[in-house]
């Protein structure tokens, strides 16, 4: 497994190369989609990017948690989190990259 990680500045040096758009506006147009994407799951819509996946928030209710050091019950406040899904396309790609 590689310790390689994509950024922003990799994905507008991206745009750069194999759209033709200047640095500067590829790294405008990186900004704004992953600004819209946020927005997006601010207001709870879901993302779905066709033969990527789909990004979702969910609602977790309040629990009674316990800390495993100590034994203490804990209150978990109820919050809400980012899920990802991955399409069967992206499943199957990144499984082909574990035969090797």
């Amino acid at each position: 497994m590689s310790e390689k990680t994509l950024t922003r500045m990799d994905l507008s040096e991206a745009v750069f190369n194999e759209v033709g758009l200047s640095r500067n506006d590829s790294a405008q147009l990186v900004e704004s989609v992953l600004g819209h994407m946020s927005d997006a799951l601010v207001k709870g819509e879901q993302v779905k990017i066709s033969s990527f996946g789909t990004f979702a928030v969910r609602e977790k209710a309040a629990r009674v948690g316990r800390n495993p050091k100590t034994g203490e019950e804990v209150p978990i406040h109820p919050r809400r989190v980012l899920t990802f899904r991955p399409s069967h396309l992206m499943k199957d790609r990144v499984a082909a990259g574990n035969k090797r």
